[in-house]
């Protein structure tokens, strides 16, 4: 299978930016303008996320991405590295963290959860999930459903961020919808539970991160894992779940920090 198509940007210590389901990399823009001037940032793309490839059939579980991720990272020479992610990406840098543990100086989990999905909330992904592939594109009633999942409830309906999202999900092509964003999404909210496993990674070099408004992973998920794990849980104030474009300077600061303090203590 061909690798994961990604984004190579800045010089410096190799941190990966792994981002949301339904979102390209330009959620991590202020993070990109602000840490690539230290760091060399790796940014890897969901399968159909801005590119056409297709989800395999073997990859069915976050671990699965994960792996994809490090053969990426394999390919570029790159074997110590800072993992941040958010999402779907926080799912898999868990895995990739618990695989290669040797290889990770510091990671951030950001507005995800590691256990499995509540039934409510898999029932009603799955169902918007059927009706896009019958459908074969996301029709405008559905997106508006969509839509303020990812924002703090209180965001402004001409919002710039929002309406860019909204125009993404109405521009989607039918293949890519088909061939990776439909199972990519039957993938995440189907994935196994994975809190026991957490206990397994490092406290101290972990972090969990999440906006104080994410609304389909709140912030009492976050403490659940942070518990587990043995770590810090903070919160980013004014943010729902794509914390990085909502409140960009705070999340910005505290990665840069993170990194760097990780960094320092495992020298």
């Amino acid at each position: 299978m061909p690798l994961l198509t990604h984004h190579d940007i800045g010089s410096g210590f190799p941190v990966v930016l792994g981002g949301s389901y339904l979102w390209g990399c330009d959620m991590w823009a202020p993070q990109i303008q602000q840490l690539s001037r230290r760091y060399r940032l790796i940014l890897p793309e969901l399968p159909g996320h801005d590119n056409d490839r297709p989800l395999s059939p073997t990859c069915t579980t976050p671990a699965d991405l994960a792996r994809d991720v490090g053969r990426l990272l394999d390919s570029l020479e790159i074997h110590q590295y800072a993992i941040v992610g958010l999402s779907v990406s926080g799912m898999w840098a868990a895995e990739l963290a618990l695989q290669r543990p040797e290889q990770v100086s510091s990671l951030i989990l950001m507005d995800t959860y590691l256990g499995a999905e509540p039934q409510a909330s898999q029932r009603r992904y799955f169902a918007m999930l059927d009706t896009i592939e019958g459908l074969g594109h996301i029709p405008e009633t559905l997106a508006e459903q969509i839509v303020p999942l990812f924002f703090r409830p209180r965001i402004r309906v001409d919002d710039p961020i929002r309406l860019q999202f909204l125009h993404r999900l109405l521009s989607w092509p039918r293949q890519r919808l088909l061939d990776a964003v439909v199972p990519l999404g039957r993938l995440i909210f189907g994935r196994p539970d994975r809190l026991s496993a957490l206990s397994k990674l490092d406290p101290t070099t972990t972090l969990i991160l999440s906006g104080d408004q994410d609304v389909p992973r709140p912030f009492t998920e976050s403490l659940q894992m942070a518990e587990q794990i043995g770590c810090r849980a903070q919160s980013i104030p004014g943010a729902g779940h794509i914390s990085s474009l909502e409140n960009p300077d705070v999340v910005s600061a505290q990665l840069d920090a993170w990194i760097r303090l990780s960094r320092n203590a495992t020298v």
